[in-house]
């Protein structure tokens, strides 16, 4: 079995909170860290399993197409589709179809697990999104939660 670095890659920090990303905006800035030997700054970077997090977050956070004059037509989600709809049942399961269908794209996931929408329960225009997925090579899932903001009206 590969080690989780192989498995899950190494990139640079862009997403400030892999576990509570509250917005649609992607990484603007890249993260830094002082060197433990020098205490001089460097850019950091994201191995393992966070790594694969942020790789989900930001295929769900790019619109599907938007990476296409880079050679990527594929990359991305539909979710930005919701943006300015009701926050209703059926909007709540084009999001799961719109999260399934960004995950199929992603070649670390070998297996969705499972794929949860709900209302947020504190704010009428989110949705909470949870994510179970296996990836490759891998026993352990990797699970995942964050909010999206449809910034729509409420309907249950």
């Amino acid at each position: 079995m590969a080690s989780a670095t192989a498995r899950f890659g190494t990139d640079l920090q862009l997403l400030v909170n892999l576990q509570a990303q509250d917005d649609r905006h992607r990484g603007s800035d890249l993260q830094l860290r002082k060197r433990p030997e020098t205490q001089l700054k460097d850019l950091q970077i994201l191995s393992d399993v966070g790594n694969l997090q942020q790789a989900l977050l930001l295929r769900f956070l790019t619109p599907l197409g938007e990476l296409a004059q880079l050679g990527h037509p594929d990359y991305g989600s539909r979710l930005f589709e919701l943006i300015g709809e009701l926050n209703n049942d059926t909007n709540r399961n084009r999001a799961k179809l719109f999260v399934l269908l960004a995950l199929a794209g992603e070649p670390r996931v070998e297996q969705v697990l499972d794929v949860i929408v709900a209302q947020n329960a504190a704010l009428r225009d989110a949705i909470d999104i949870s994510i179970s997925v296996k990836a490759i090579d891998s026993d352990t899932p990797v699970n995942l939660v964050f909010p999206f903001f449809i910034d729509g009206g409420s309907s249950k």
